[in-house]
């Protein structure tokens, strides 16, 4: 996101991150699947039980018809396979943003 001129923040995990207290200032969030402990998508269902939901772009070594489904499902914009095209990753941080 850096190389697209934007402010990041890296968490270790989706715990980490639920507690940073950036929740609520979070324009767009990427997040790998597979994590230790909670995965990406138990984390975005979490916030969404938080009452936030900030546009979510899913990255995967590991995609399936059942996680897109699902995670499409609940909100993310797109789930997209490793290693992800970078000009994916614009397209869709254009479209999380609303920038032309």
């Amino acid at each position: 996101m850096r190389s697209f001129g934007r402010r990041t923040s890296l968490f270790a995990s989706a715990e980490e991150f639920l507690l940073s207290g950036q929740l609520a200032s979070t324009s767009c969030l990427i997040s790998d699947v597979m994590m230790p402990r909670m995965s990406g998508v138990e984390m975005h269902e979490r916030m969404i039980a938080l009452g936030y939901a900030p546009p979510t772009i899913f990255v995967t070594a590991f995609p399936s018809a059942n996680l897109k489904a699902k995670a499409l499902a609940n909100g993310a914009l797109a789930v997209l396979e490793k290693p992800v095209d970078p000009d994916a990753i614009a397209h869709w941080l254009s479209v999380a943003l609303d920038v032309p």
